[in-house]
């Protein structure tokens, strides 16, 4: 599949549900109204638009949410997609909040999975409950000893927020990388209204780096997972750092990746608000025919990229639409 601007797509990111056992401050409000679950593909529908994928050439897939693990029998999918990493799928992970690693770790790996990445944004406990709400530390930090002793490959993914966790940056790094984890920094994305100030939230990664540059060695290296992320080494540790700049830095010239939500709509580009459904088309015949020619017109109007921004003056959203709905 080729885009507009002549990228091959070859990356999706299927969000499985909306729904997540927390509400962090800069993902969501405390009192969300999820989807009704009539509204959401069944599990059978998101393998089948899967596959319709891997045969366009997708070659990476990403089960995301909301928290994917809270989906009832969300195994059975995985477990389905994982049977067709080395048949046309050339790696098939996961992101989740860590909450149900203990009971799943060892499955993932079982279904063929063997990277996953943890939203992890503080290890302090008390500043955990208060990013995450509902959260408790001790149960992610013990997921993620669940995952490594599975022997699944863990990367941290840590949103950055002033005056929030800046600070425990250093602590974050050492620890991920004296784990064998790389860390990514994330940026705060204005999507979807939530109860706080996304402008108080902000922290410009070009600073952060600037800060961390003073400290260690950051050696820029050609390494790429099939997302966003910039990466360099760190001289001190031998570990790899990411950086996913949404706002201080475009990133859509080698953009490779659509997303497909839990409702069967599809996104092309996490910034914008234009989708594309693929549920009607989906659910109109048993061939996969008319899928493939919606997918088709889908990619053929991918826009070059997004159009973040932060409303500083009324801190408002660039996107009504929510993180956890689009696909991570």
């Amino acid at each position: 599949m080729i885009d507009p601007f002549g990228r091959t797509i070859s990356y999706l990111r299927v969000s499985v549900t909306d729904r997540c056992d927390f509400r962090c401050v800069y993902c969501m409000s405390e009192h969300m109204s999820f989807l009704p679950r009539a509204e959401l593909l069944t599990l059978e529908e998101l393998e089948r638009v899967c596959g319709a994928f891997i045969r366009k050439g997708v070659e990476r897939i990403r089960i995301t949410g909301g928290e994917p693990l809270v989906r009832r029998n969300v195994l059975n999918l995985i477990e389905a997609l994982g049977s067709r990493v080395g048949a046309g799928l050339k790696e098939f992970t996961l992101t989740t909040n860590g909450s149900q690693l203990v009971r799943f770790a060892q499955p993932l790996y079982a279904a063929g999975m063997r990277r996953i990445n943890v939203s992890l944004d503080t290890r302090d406990p008390e500043k955990f409950r208060a990013i995450t709400r509902w959260g408790e530390l001790s149960k992610v930090l013990a997921g993620i000893d669940a995952a490594q002793a599975a022997g699944l490959g863990v990367k941290i993914n840590m949103v950055a927020l002033k005056g929030v966790n800046e600070d425990e940056v250093e602590d974050m790094l050492a620890w991920a990388h004296g784990r064998g984890m790389d860390l990514t920094l994330i940026e705060t994305m204005p999507m979807g209204e939530i109860d706080g100030d996304r402008v108080a939230q902000y922290l410009p990664l070009s600073l952060l780096r600037a800060r961390l540059s003073e400290l260690f060695t950051l050696e820029d290296i050609d390494y790429r997972t099939g997302g966003p992320a910039r990466y360099v080494r760190v001289a001190e540790t031998g570990g790899r750092l990411g950086f996913i700049t949404p706002l201080t830095h475009n990133f859509c010239e080698s953009c490779n990746r659509v997303r497909l939500a839990c409702t069967g709509m599809l996104y092309m580009c996490l910034g914008q608000s234009d989708d594309a459904d693929l549920r009607t088309p989906l659910r109109a015949s048993a061939d996969d025919e008319v899928l493939h020619e919606a997918i088709d017109a889908a990619i053929a109007r991918k826009p070059k990229g997004h159009d973040f921004i932060i409303d500083r003056r009324h801190a408002r959203p660039a996107l009504a639409r929510h993180m956890s709905l689009t696909g991570g």
